[in-house]
């Protein structure tokens, strides 16, 4: 079986950056010259994903329009002569097929994913997660995709955390399958301490089995009164084997404050305009504080 579905959901409300997203959908602020959201579709374009459902709720308007064609300012560029500016636009709303799905009430991730299954169907699918940016030379979502040509069984992507953090994410426990690939023995959803020896993270990366749909619909509420993905993966995982992915490359929380401003400068020093000058000016301003 292969992946040709991508489900990225952005119907969060983005509290944690308010007030910029009092009006503004946290998946459309802007890193660089781009929006966040922009970031994660094209990962999944790059790692031959065909199709992405978008997981909306009000006033996430924005992220569609986004990834639309938009005659008027089309019409406009051309009549100023800003045709390189005209083709990226263009590229943008041509970048690939795009579904949106309302999630119709706010329990969470796991709610958000069982949303999309009519659209999704009996297939394997990936996720990405939008507050999730992983600088990596092969795309991180591209390198889970290779695993499950091989292993064709559901897998989460990890990442070695501090013992302090783990209990802010989900915490895999399993043994060696090889070099960066790990068969998943149990899963806790945001450890308290002592629960658990293991510092490996679930990041915003997923490959799920079509299975995991009538699991979620018999999940029942969890932690923070929400129907969390967690749960009916290790449901999953009791029932068939799974793995946890070690990706190559930096993730960035762009949910946080202080991860969005880290992804600013890491994605900047990389840009092919303005990199260069870039990189003198974090010199410059690290010298002179």
């Amino acid at each position: 079986m292969n992946i040709r579905k991508a489900v990225i959901p952005v119907a969060g409300l983005g509290t944690r950056f308010l007030p910029a997203t009092k009006a503004i959908p946290k998946e459309m602020l802007t890193i660089v010259d781009r929006p966040t959201i922009q970031y994660i579709v094209e990962e999944a374009v790059a790692s031959g994903i065909e199709q992405v459902i978008f997981v909306t709720s009000e006033g996430k308007s924005a992220i569609e329009n986004h990834f639309d064609y938009d005659f008027a300012l089309d019409t406009v560029l051309h009549m100023k002569k800003k045709e390189n500016l005209a083709e990226e636009l263009n590229h943008i709303s041509n970048l690939i097929d795009i579904v949106s799905v309302r999630q119709k009430k706010p329990l969470g991730l796991g709610h958000a994913i069982w949303s999309t299954r009519n659209v999704v169907g009996n297939e394997p699918f990936a996720v990405l997660l939008g507050d999730d940016l992983v600088l990596s030379d092969e795309p991180c979502c591209r390198q889970m995709i290779s695993l499950f040509d091989d292993v064709q069984e559901s897998i989460v992507a990890i990442q070695r955390v501090p013992r302090d953090q783990t209990k802010s994410y989900g915490i895999v426990e399993g043994k060696p399958y090889d070099e960066r690939t790990y068969t998943v023995d149990r899963m806790v959803e945001k450890p308290a301490p002592g629960v658990t020896d293991s510092d490996m993270a679930i990041i915003g990366r997923y490959i799920l089995r079509p299975e995991i749909f009538s699991l979620l619909e018999e999940t029942e509420p969890g932690h923070g009164g929400e129907i969390q993905l967690t749960d009916a993966l290790l449901k999953l995982s009791r029932q068939r084997a799974m793995y946890a992915y070690e990706f190559q490359g930096t993730r960035f929380d762009a949910g946080d404050k202080l991860g969005y401003l880290k992804a600013i400068i890491a994605f900047g020093l990389r840009h092919p305009e303005l990199g260069k000058e870039f990189r003198k000016h974090i010199k410059q301003v690290a010298e002179n504080f």
